[in-house]
């Protein structure tokens, strides 16, 4: 199973998360998803906020363009980021 969806809206992300790393930022594949280190842990919503931010500066994406879809309260989530292009992904992940 490949670790994005193209749809007409952009690209939907499978993400596992890995709060209290010590640096943020994407760190390559893991199996299906794309793992992205955070340095926040997963308390009242802090953790996916700094996910967000960390996605939205890897892609080059305003915050408002990254959506969950799915999996807020777990470690694999996944997110939309709209208007992106696989060729885009695949540039930042690979």
């Amino acid at each position: 199973m490949p670790y994005f969806i193209e749809t007409p809206e952009g690209i939907v992300l499978n993400v596992k998360a890995q709060p209290r790393s010590s640096k943020a930022g994407i760190d390559g594949l893991l199996g299906d998803a794309v793992k992205v280190r955070i340095r926040c842990a997963p308390v009242d919503g802090k953790a996916n906020k700094e996910l967000v931010e960390t996605l939205a500066d890897a892609f080059n994406l305003p915050k408002s363009r990254v959506i969950f879809k799915s999996g807020e309260t777990s470690k694999t989530k996944r997110i939309l980021l709209q208007g992106l292009s696989a060729a885009e992904v695949k540039g930042v992940v690979e």
